[in-house]
């Protein structure tokens, strides 16, 4: 009696004495398995496989992922809704970094060894150890994508923590190091030292601000905006890092007077002109910035603060008022999409008391001395 016919696929032995499985893909093309088998049992139970992939709809095409990862890479930054600045880190990391070892090799064919031996001879090649992990996030984030287009079935960076940046805590600033920078910076800055030590906003929005962003009645700044500087040298306009950084700040009251007199001096008149502009007009750069901010922290004897820290300072300083967690993350900005959700709703009125709570902060911290208002240089003290 003639033996049952195969109803999926077929099974050939061939003249080395092992087994070829192939079958008919969901495409309509013949599909050889990827390697021959020692015994037709072997060959069954992978036709068996495949055959129960395509009854759940969990079949993929063998031949997608024969894609080189450098064209894929490109194609996937390409894709991002991102910052011009990001999408040029990402270029960066692509190039430098990941093309060098994945460029050439096809999506399926990366795996998980060689993405380990990858990762541990950057490392002993010197390579800062931040740069791999951000290499690294970026690796794993296109072949995630390829998982969900169906190119590979599993992602390969399996490395536990590998993509985590490891940074050093940062030092912060006291309330007092903070008007002493401020006294020691150029006059036309003091405002923006004060306002990033107080008020927890970045360079960028800082930077970003117009006159009718800076509302004195009220005591309250709107971040709209913010300014990135690109690696071409050029500057670009967008809007805050999250949805959540657009946001209404409450300045403390101690430092209104500050910033009446900045305004009054310093900014671009009418509504639209800039809050902070360089000597010569110009909106200021971070590298010509920063080498007046290291003369400061010279002249005061800071060593090894970054202007960013100042951000910390007004967050300890506001986190010690006993505001919530989610009125401190409304108040300073939270980059994370998980923040943007939960954090955008913290109510205007508590953080008027966050501001007046820090301005009480900053009175009690601050050293008292003299420092006479300009064009009264005729008054005494008492």
């Amino acid at each position: 009696m003639a033996g049952k016919r195969r109803q999926f696929g077929r099974v050939r032995k061939l003249p080395s004495g092992r087994y070829q499985a192939r079958y008919i893909g969901p495409d309509g093309q013949l599909r050889p398995a990827p390697e021959t088998f020692r015994t037709k049992r072997d060959a069954d139970a992978w036709l068996a496989d495949k055959q129960t992939e395509m009854r759940r709809g969990d079949w993929h095409d063998p031949d997608a992922g024969r894609v080189p990862f450098e064209s894929y890479a490109d194609a996937w930054i390409k894709e991002r809704e991102v910052t011009t600045r990001t999408r040029q880190l990402y270029a960066s990391l692509l190039r430098h970094h990941l093309a060098p070892t994945f460029g050439s090799v096809n999506v399926a064919d990366i795996s998980p060894p060689l993405v380990r031996r990858w990762r541990a001879d950057k490392l002993a090649a010197g390579t800062g150890p931040t740069t791999v992990a951000k290499a690294y996030a970026l690796l794993r984030a296109i072949l995630g994508t390829a998982v969900a287009d169906q190119m590979i079935r599993r992602n390969p960076c399996t490395i536990k923590g590998a993509s985590v940046v490891h940074t050093p805590e940062r030092p912060t600033a006291t309330v007092q190091e903070v008007y002493d920078l401020a006294d020691a910076i150029q006059p036309r800055y003091r405002a923006l030292v004060l306002m990033a030590g107080f008020l927890g906003l970045r360079w960028g929005e800082l930077i970003g601000l117009h006159r009718r962003d800076v509302d004195l009645d009220h005591g309250a700044v709107r971040v709209r905006r913010a300014v990135a500087e690109l690696n071409n040298g050029q500057r670009e306009i967008k809007a805050p890092k999250s949805a959540a950084g657009k946001r209404t700040v409450s300045i403390p009251s101690a430092i209104l007077p500050e910033i009446r007199e900045h305004l009054n001096n310093y900014a671009e008149p009418g509504a639209d002109g800039r809050v902070f502009v360089g000597a010569k007009g110009a909106t200021p750069r971070r590298n010509h910035f920063n080498r007046l901010w290291r003369r400061a922290c010279a002249d005061i004897g800071v060593k090894a603060l970054h202007f960013h820290d100042l951000r910390h300072t007004g967050n300890t300083l506001a986190a010690s008022t006993g505001a919530s967690t989610r009125e401190l993350m409304a108040r300073m900005g939270h980059s994370t999409a998980r923040a943007a959700l939960i954090y955008q709703h913290a109510s205007a009125e508590r953080d008027r008391l966050i501001a007046d709570a820090v301005s009480g902060l900053v009175d009690r911290g601050r050293k008292v001395k003299d420092r006479k208002p300009k064009g009264h240089a005729g008054d005494t003290a008492d």
